[in-house]
């Protein structure tokens, strides 16, 4: 703790000269104060002037998902700190081993756990071992291709950068990694193929097919999906959609790998958001929701089969992994974990996020009467409200009108998020993700502020 408090006016100073946000263009602190948060309970959050608001997006970026103040986290971590803080993840400690078990038991098809530390290095780590794999087990064929979705986000290194569909978090940062390809996103509303479903066949599905076959099924390593796109919309593929997938993947020997670093751990009203569909991936990654970010902490998940593959002679160079995360020994991480899941099944979040998420979608739902509406879709407690200039046209409103759609929001007590720089002209979406502790109160307030604001914004 600081030796001295400080005042709202001495912190504000110090963000200004010292801090280099995430995603922020520091010129409009030219003219406004950085935001400070100091204090968080249940849904609630508290800034450095003592306004409070009901935090829609989980700290932020949908992580949060047990609430904040839940003081069994972080007294479980206290007692590990003091036990052992950490140890190198080429040995074990107990928390790591039994967080793995409890994650393996959750996802029997997927037996084994690699620790790291992000979403974007847990997807860093599932494409080395998706090549390597592929090096080792195809050892007369280069399968070493990468296939995302368009919309799709997995991180900000620049492998995981390359693997994003989203073309405006790519700008600057080119030359990307090459090997990396994209197919179609899974989007009814706005179909980039021109079709209607469910007359389309759902040829964003069996365009993987095509490109896998135009590229060479022996070039190809891997898929990455998320279940339902995050950042790119709050997009929820069609039922058939991930039963094709899978079938393409199994036919040219491509590896299925799902990014669940926002669906996972009750967010989309089950405990993985790939169990919505039959689908068993060969990899899954996830972050965020696992410890509801209470200590940073990511996993990558792979089956058996893959891990055996790296099952060979010490003295061959490439025979095992060689990779390492040295926050991937963190003991005290894998213990708010633990304690996070255990929260999240007693207390039966991931029921309580369906249920409560099909109120916020009916709710959201009766903003369709607004001109500005175009879209209301949600799965669990992770809602999106596509924001249009025409409902004929579809045409997505300006950036700047999101943002005072938000502005007005939060002058009411409300923080929700939009899609940010992500798709050129695009960015018209508003997104909820709120704790999955969230009650019908807090969700009605959430609904009636955003239709206070949509009726105090205007077009133009």
């Amino acid at each position: 703790m600081p030796d001295r408090t400080y005042s709202a006016e001495e912190l504000v100073k110090m963000d200004r000269e010292c801090m280099w946000h995430h995603i922020m263009p520091h010129k409009i602190f030219e003219t406004q104060e950085p935001t400070i948060m100091v204090e968080g309970k249940g849904c609630m959050v508290k800034d450095v002037h003592g306004r409070e608001y009901l935090d829609g997006v989980s700290g932020g970026v949908w992580c949060i998902n047990v609430g904040y103040g839940q003081d069994s986290i972080a007294e479980a971590v206290y007692e590990q700190l003091k036990r052992l803080p950490y140890y190198a993840g080429s040995a074990g400690n107990p928390p790591a081993i039994l967080f793995a078990k409890k994650l393996t038991t959750m996802l029997p098809y997927l037996q084994r756990v690699f620790i790291s530390n992000s979403g974007s290095e847990a997807n860093e780590k599932a494409f080395k071992i998706s090549r390597q794999y592929n090096r080792l087990k195809y050892t007369g064929k280069d399968k070493y291709k990468i296939i995302y979705r368009d919309r799709d986000y997995h991180g900000t290194t620049l492998a995981a950068l390359s693997a994003t569909g989203q073309q405006e978090r790519r700008m600057g940062y080119e030359p990307l990694v090459p090997g990396f390809l994209g197919i179609p996103p899974v989007y009814c509303y706005r179909c980039s193929l021109g079709k209607t479903y469910p007359g389309c066949d759902i040829a964003c599905a069996r365009a993987l097919e095509e490109l896998i076959l135009a590229e060479g099924p022996d070039t190809v390593a891997s898929v990455i999906l998320e279940p339902i796109t995050a950042g790119g919309g709050i997009i929820i593929p069609v039922n058939e959609y991930f039963d094709i997938i899978q079938e393409i993947c199994k036919k040219y020997q491509v590896l299925l790998i799902v990014d669940e670093v926002v669906n996972g751990f009750g967010r989309t009203g089950k405990m993985f958001g790939h169990q919505h569909w039959n689908v068993k991936p060969d990899m899954l990654t996830t972050a965020k929701g696992i410890a509801s970010s209470y200590m940073p902490l990511s996993v990558t998940m792979a089956t058996e089969e893959i891990f055996k593959a790296f099952l060979n002679d010490p003295g061959d160079k490439l025979a095992y992994f060689r990779d390492i995360s040295t926050y991937g020994g963190s003991a005290a991480a894998c213990t708010a974990a633990l304690e996070n899941i255990k929260i999240i099944e007693d207390r039966k979040l991931c029921e309580h996020s369906e249920k409560m998420g099909n109120y916020l979608l009916e709710g959201l739902k009766e903003l369709e009467s607004f001109p500005v509406v175009g879209d209301v879709r949600g799965k669990g407690l992770f809602a999106g409200v596509e924001l249009v200039e025409d409902k004929a046209s579809k045409t997505p409103v300006s950036e700047q009108f999101v943002g005072q759609v938000l502005s007005k929001v939060a002058q009411q007590g409300v923080l929700i998020g939009k899609m940010t720089r992500s798709v050129p002209g695009r960015n018209n979406v508003i997104t909820m993700a709120p704790p999955l502790i969230i009650s019908k109160e807090e969700i009605d307030r959430i609904v009636t502020s955003i239709r206070n604001a949509l009726e105090q914004v205007k077009l133009g």
